[in-house]
């Protein structure tokens, strides 16, 4: 039958320091949803809370950024440093389903997000927001986020608002799309790579 579980922890630390940033992200795959997340950026914080605690993944985040300049670097690398901390615990992806998607709605918005963690980065995002800003959060870097983490963790991820207005809504629905997609692709299902090549 196939392994429905990973015999060895799935887990990662990652830090990362610059002038810019300083931040330190732990996860555990095969988690429960428990987070700890402190970016500076309340909003931020909202959707790394509900990344974790839909995808089930358990997340420690610390960052601390240059936020008298604004949110761009913060966002932007912590996206790098989740990432590559995701990227790490899968280590060589023996047996994970690979492949992951999810339509969300959230009140009025409908969100859609399907990944593959098949080695190669690539992102395609499709949604408008009404407000610019949302508590500190600019959501220009709502893009920017999933492409620089679909850098890191060498993952094609396309993500587009199908209905909505509101843009909280918006938001939200597709950090839930995109931790639903997350769990299933990461699932363990048996014990091959699923690739032709034989590598992910």
């Amino acid at each position: 039958m196939p392994e429905t579980f990973s015999s060895v922890p799935r887990s990662a630390t990652v830090s990362r320091t610059t002038k810019e940033t300083d931040i330190t992200v732990t996860v555990t795959l095969d988690g429960t949803g428990i987070s700890s997340i402190n970016t500076g950026v309340g909003f931020f914080d909202h959707m790394l809370t509900n990344f974790s605690k839909h995808s089930g993944f358990d997340l420690s985040l610390e960052c601390k950024g240059d936020l008298e300049v604004d949110d761009h670097h913060t966002v932007e690398d912590v996206a790098l440093v989740l990432g590559s901390a995701i990227a790490e615990a899968l280590g060589e992806k023996r047996g994970i389903q690979r492949y992951g998607w999810a339509i969300i709605p959230m009140d009025e918005a409908l969100a859609r997000c399907a990944l593959d963690l098949g080695g190669r980065s690539y992102c395609l995002f499709r949604a408008e927001f009404n407000r610019p800003v949302i508590q500190g959060f600019s959501t220009e870097m709502v893009e920017h986020f999933f492409l620089s983490l679909s850098g890191t963790l060498k993952a094609n991820i396309h993500l587009s608002i199908l209905e909505g207005e509101n843009t909280h809504h918006k938001i939200e629905a597709l950090f839930k799309s995109f931790a639903y997609a997350m769990k299933a692709a990461v699932a363990i299902n048996g014990t091959e790579i699923r690739s032709t090549k034989g590598k992910l």
